[in-house]
């Protein structure tokens, strides 16, 4: 039984960050129910019951441009903890299941808006993607080779900068109504969250340790002692070996000459040592690194693709994979001592609990054969 067991939340289906933080919530034991579409939302849309973030969801059908649909949602509002959605802004107001609609119904209820500009600003009602709001924020413009950045997948953005940060504020409001007696709105915008995840980098731009000069500074790929470098069978290993005893325990197990590699901290060094060091990974291959490497605290992993990472021995030792329905996904994270997150179960077809979820909120089966027959439940 997870720590948020007896929480009911209700996930408005949208694509990408929407479904991940309900994934999260679910993992967690909140009971999330989420309102499939009548049209499908974009994006990257996976089919409900081979999508892992739809894993310990019930799933509802109802057609949201129906008078019928919005009430039923309303209904399931008045009986849950907290609602979210992805739509941009105004258009939940225009359904009539905005925030002031839903507050109205329950006041305790919190009410989460996950959108990548924000619910105001220039570019609030702009078409946009996961590249588009780390674009804005330096996010982008720091990760990559000095003669471009690199898409980070959609995880900096999307998933960081805003499945985290929804989550994050909807527990907090939670906690929060139990004292107050009040819901509150979450203005979750992947351009606030990625903006935040830069912290560190703005601190230390400011004590004249790091520029924006992409690949030339000591956590980007600059240094000869934090970056990837390419194995003898093609493939690569990690070093961040930062502080002094990691980094002479890197230069020891390469078996380099110490004396050429005095000049840890001086950047006009850093190229050439990077060269060196380079020269010597190429001798061999990724497992013979492996072998190498182990017991040491030269700060050095393997790098693995999300199929290998699977068998690397510590994430089986870990159970940091697990198997639902014949397919492979990380398991629930963070973990629990006491009330530990677990697979409620695993994903659903769509609208494969309407009829129940329904009857839950008091429709009989006249009703619910009506709301069948007007188009209501799809």
């Amino acid at each position: 039984m997870g720590p948020l067991t007896g929480i009911k939340i209700i996930e408005i289906k949208g694509i990408g960050p929407g479904p991940y933080a309900g994934m999260l919530l679910a993992d967690m034991g909140a009971e999330v129910t989420v309102v499939e579409r009548s049209s499908t939302p974009g994006g990257i849309s996976l089919p409900p019951d081979f999508d892992c973030n739809s894993r310990g969801k019930k799933s509802i059908a109802l057609n949201l441009k129906t008078k019928e649909g919005i009430e039923a949602l309303l209904k399931l509002v008045e009986q849950s903890d907290a609602i979210f959605e992805g739509f941009r802004p105004g258009v939940a107001e225009r359904l009539g299941i905005g925030p002031e609609v839903c507050m109205a119904r329950n006041p305790k209820i919190v009410y989460g808006r996950i959108t990548g500009w924000g619910q105001t600003g220039p570019l609030a009602h702009a078409a946009g993607h996961d590249i588009n709001y780390i674009s804005i924020t330096g996010s982008l413009a720091a990760i990559g080779r000095e003669d471009s950045p690199v898409p980070p997948l959609n995880l900096i953005g999307d998933y960081a900068g805003g499945s985290h940060f929804l989550v994050m504020g909807m527990l907090a409001a939670l906690l929060e109504a139990k004292t107050s007696g009040k819901g509150q709105i979450i203005d979750a915008a992947i351009t606030d969250g990625s903006a935040s995840l830069m912290s560190m980098f703005y601190s230390m731009d400011a004590l004249g340790i790091w520029g924006p000069k992409r690949a030339s500074n000591l956590l980007d790929g600059a240094t000869h002692f934090y970056d990837v470098y390419k194995t003898l069978d093609g493939k690569f290993v990690s070093i961040g070996s930062i502080e002094p005893q990691f980094y002479a325990q890197l230069i020891e197990q390469l078996q380099l000459n110490p004396a050429e590699f005095s000049g840890q901290g001086n950047a006009n060094e850093w190229p050439v040592l990077k060269e060196k060091i380079a020269a010597a990974f190429k001798t061999k291959t990724q497992a013979q690194w492996c072998d190498i490497m182990e017991g040491s605290d030269v700060c050095f992993a393997p790098v693995l693709d999300y199929r290998e990472a699977v068998a690397h021995p510590h994430n089986i030792a870990r159970k940091t994979y697990i198997e639902i329905a014949g397919q492979v996904q990380p398991a629930p994270a963070p973990r629990f001592s006491r009330t530990v997150s677990e697979v409620q179960f695993s994903p659903r077809k769509a609208g494969v609990d309407t009829q129940s979820v329904l009857a839950d909120l008091g429709y009989g089966e006249d009703e619910l054969r009506e709301l069948n027959d007007l188009g209501v439940l799809s």
